[in-house]
């Protein structure tokens, strides 16, 4: 039996490697499989061999300080790997961790295939990591099809694939079974590591409060993992807003983004999800000051947004660091909701992006497809 060892290193890798190897057990039932995941992962009956909140760190600052921890975390799971003997090692994003854990591997098993999914953004800062990356990966799958000039010039072998989070699947749901007040959604996604969850939802609640003044019709929900559920409902038990809802549950999330009026999120993958439900957003993030200096410093590109990225223009509004207040994120959400042709200018200008982002087979089935070629 052919072996598969699932390596990822936060929640949003967790997530896009469960969409990849669910299509995989379909194609092929005859493969063990082994991984380093989290509830996605696991909620396809796969073993885990750490919980993934043990690896899982933001911030310059906050891997300094857990520095031990994390080359100790890369040692033991590398020697997992290593006595689980996959044919595959199937990273899947944290190139800072997944990546260090490949190279390892790689020196003790060189006949297993190394296949990383979300290639390290080298096209943001560090590009000089693809002449290293090259020595112990075997293939790369690209998200966006910009990426493989990067790749390619080091005659690395890569391959577009689109993004699993573009594709559109789902069961029918009622929502007034869940949500029963009858008002208007706007989705909010204050991330998911404690670090995000303590800084944004503060920042949040205010946001709410001060809507709250100038909108009457308006429920407020929360979208947030199940490991985070307990942190979050915490923080909203000590306000006195009583408009908000929390969701956990991976089943229903779309469907309540998809009935939103509009959305504030946190930088990340998740604006992709966003964007494909042709929902108006702005984008918020905040760290500390020490990390946001030393990125500054590093990065070489304008926006924070894959969307921005992609337009080289502001098509959704950041709002990052001092900007990413109470204050500004509700002038902001209302300049928008009090103007029909802003909302609509922002939804024609993102789907123009991400048409260029999809692809014509289903990105998960062509990862699965690329799995399989190896094995």
């Amino acid at each position: 039996m052919k072996k598969i060892f699932i390596l990822t290193g936060e929640p949003s890798g967790d997530k896009l490697a469960a969409k990849v190897i669910s299509k995989l057990k379909i194609k092929d039932s005859n493969i063990e499989f082994l991984s380093l995941g989290g509830e996605s992962i696991k909620s396809l009956n796969i073993d885990t061999v750490l919980d993934l909140k043990e690896v899982t760190y933001l911030g310059f600052t906050n891997v300094l300080f857990n520095i031990i921890k994390i080359k100790k975390n890369i040692n033991k799971v590398s020697k997992m790997i290593i006595d689980f003997k996959p044919d595959i090692l199937f990273s899947v994003d944290s190139p800072d961790f997944t990546l260090r854990v490949a190279e390892k591997v790689k020196q003790k098993l060189p006949e297993t295939k190394t296949i990383h999914f979300v290639a390290p953004q080298v096209w943001i800062w560090r590009e000089g990591r693809v002449k290293k990356i090259k020595k112990f990966i075997d293939h790369i799958l690209l998200l966006f099809k910009f990426e493989g000039k990067y790749w390619e010039k080091e005659n690395v072998s890569c391959e577009f694939v689109g993004h699993p989070l573009l594709e559109i699947k789902e069961d029918k749901i009622d929502l007034n079974q869940i949500i029963k007040k009858n008002k208007a959604i706007i989705s909010l996604f204050p991330g998911s590591r404690d670090s995000e969850i303590f800084t944004l939802t503060p920042i949040l609640l205010e946001f709410i409060k001060l809507m709250n003044e100038k909108y009457e019709d308006f429920l407020y929900v929360f979208h947030t993992t199940e490991s985070q559920r307990s942190n979050l409902e915490k923080l909203l038990s000590n306000s006195s807003i009583n408009n908000t809802e929390i969701i956990s549950d991976e089943k229903i999330k779309n469907h309540i983004l998809k009935k939103s009026v509009f959305a504030v999120s946190k930088s990340g993958t998740v604006s992709l999800e966003i964007c494909k439900y042709k929902v108006p957003s702005v984008i918020i993030y905040k760290m500390n000051f020490i990390n946001f200096l030393i990125l500054k410093m590093l990065v070489k590109i304008k926006y924070a947004n894959i969307i921005n990225i992609a337009a080289d223009k502001m098509i959704i509004p950041e709002l990052l660091q001092s900007k990413c207040n109470s204050q500004q994120i509700f002038n902001t959400v209302s300049r928008f909701l009090d103007d029909q042709n802003k909302i609509n200018d922002q939804i024609s200008f993102t789907q123009e992006i991400l048409e260029s982002f999809r692809t014509k087979n289903l990105p998960t089935d062509i990862v699965a497809n690329s799995l399989l070629k190896r094995l």
